[in-house]
Order: structure tokens, then C-alpha cells, then sequence
């Protein structure tokens, strides 16, 4: 009868090999990970991957997906800061120092071709963003619509961290950073409320962010009012 490897022992197998190969990654660089290198690190024999993750290939998609899960785990829950702003900067900091401390690994997830596994790892995190601009849009901070903001916040965040992974360690301008969410929230954020009425693209924003918990609309006139506001928000 056969007595195949349990399924316990071949994930930790598997999770051993993805931990060497980004250890590899992290330490000696792209060059580095081979599978005759991670198999030897991990005290494994070469076939193993292959039977685990089909090539070298395989295995590094399964290290980016490694990857997007650490930087989603790091993430503060979405209410932690009472300030929905203060929130939306922290998670910028948090996307910036998980770059310059693996800039090989985020280097990797952002520009290997996407895998089912890799696009659900990544969309983990971009909800986690999503929910963080929902809350800055209901306390009435968002002058652009919310995919808009979430879109701008993204780009530019992993831009800012490719630019800076490429200067060289004893050269590198880390206020680039700040100075690229200054230019990102002064696109996105209005000033902090003081009475004075919103004008009607930062209104429509807030009250498409409140449309989900407002009882007074059928199904049907939520969506089309949410259609109305949409088409506000992006003039």
C-alpha cells in the first residue's frame, strides 16, 4: 500500500524551503537563490522542489506570496489610531520601511508576473488600504474619490520605494519619502473640518463613504444615488 508523506510534513517541508530561499534572497541577493543552494540550506534533496513548486520559478512566486503575507501581518488594525489621517501615514510608513528593509523581496513582489496565490496575497493588502481611505472619506478628509486616493496612494508609495532601493545605501535621500506623501495627501486631503461647508466634490466623497449605513434608501436608490455621488466625486 502506499504511504504517501503526510500533508503536515510536506507543507513544513515546504515552508522551510520558502524561509531559506528568502533568507537567500535577503542576505546574497537574487543570484543566490538556486535550487541547488536553497535544497542544500534547507537539507533537502533537489527534487524536493520540483515535486513542491514545479521549478526555481515556483518557488519564488511562493516567496513573494511569503512576502505580501509578512508585510499584511505588520499592518495596525484598521481603528487602532483614533485619527483615520494619522492611520493612512502609518500604513505609508509601514509600505516605506518594509521596502528599504527588504529591497530585494519587495522588489520580487512588485515585479514578478502575477500568480493567482501572488494577486490574492497582494489584494490582502490593498484592503487593508481601502478600508484605511473609507475611514479618512467618512470623517470628511478625502477631496477625491475613494479608488482614486487608493490608486495614488499605491503608486506612488511603491514608486517612492523603488526609488529609493536603487540609490546607493550611503546616498540615500530617505526625506524623498516624506516629501512624496506631502505632494500625495495635499492631492487627496482636505484640511481637518472647521465649520466651513465642504465643497461639493469632498461632500459627495463623505457621503458616498456613508451610503452603506444609511437605512432611509431601498437597494435599488442606493445604488443609483451611489451612482450620482460617484459621478461627483469624479467630475
Amino acid at each position: 500500500m502506499n504511504d504517501p508523506a503526510p500533508q503536515s510534513s510536506r507543507d513544513t517541508v515546504r515552508s522551510r524551503l520558502v524561509e531559506v530561499a528568502a533568507h537567500l534572497l535577503a542576505t546574497e541577493g537574487p543570484e543566490a537563490v538556486t535550487t541547488r543552494s536553497v535544497a542544500l540550506a534547507a537539507g533537502v534533496q533537489a527534487p524536493t522542489i520540483y515535486r513542491l513548486f514545479g521549478d526555481k520559478n515556483g518557488l519564488l512566486d511562493a516567496v513573494a506570496v511569503h512576502g505580501f503575507t509578512s508585510y499584511v501581518a505588520r499592518k495596525r488594525p484598521v481603528d487602532a489610531d483614533d485619527d483615520p489621517v494619522a492611520g493612512l501615514r502609518a500604513g505609508w510608513d509601514l509600505h516605506v520601511g518594509f521596502g528599504l528593509a527588504n529591497p530585494a523581496l519587495f522588489r520580487l513582489m512588485h515585479t514578478a508576473t502575477r500568480t493567482p496565490d501572488q494577486r490574492s496575497a497582494a489584494e490582502s493588502g490593498l484592503r487593508v488600504l481601502r478600508q484605511r481611505v473609507l475611514r479618512v472619506a467618512s470623517a470628511g478628509r478625502l477631496r477625491v474619490a475613494e479608488h482614486r486616493a487608493v490608486e495614488l496612494i499605491h503608486a506612488a508609495g511603491t514608486g517612492v520605494v523603488f526609488a529609493l532601493i536603487d540609490q546607493p545605501d550611503d546616498g540615500r535621500d530617505e526625506s524623498l519619502a516624506d516629501l512624496a506623501w506631502e505632494a500625495v495627501s495635499a492631492t487627496i486631503l482636505t484640511d481637518a473640518p472647521t465649520g466651513t461647508p465642504p465643497g461639493p466634490i469632498a461632500a459627495a466623497v463623505t457621503l458616498r463613504a456613508a451610503l452603506p449605513d444609511l437605512a432611509t434608501f431601498t437597494p435599488h436608490e442606493s445604488a443609483l444615488f451611489g451612482d450620482w455621488l460617484e459621478r461627483v466625486a469624479n467630475p
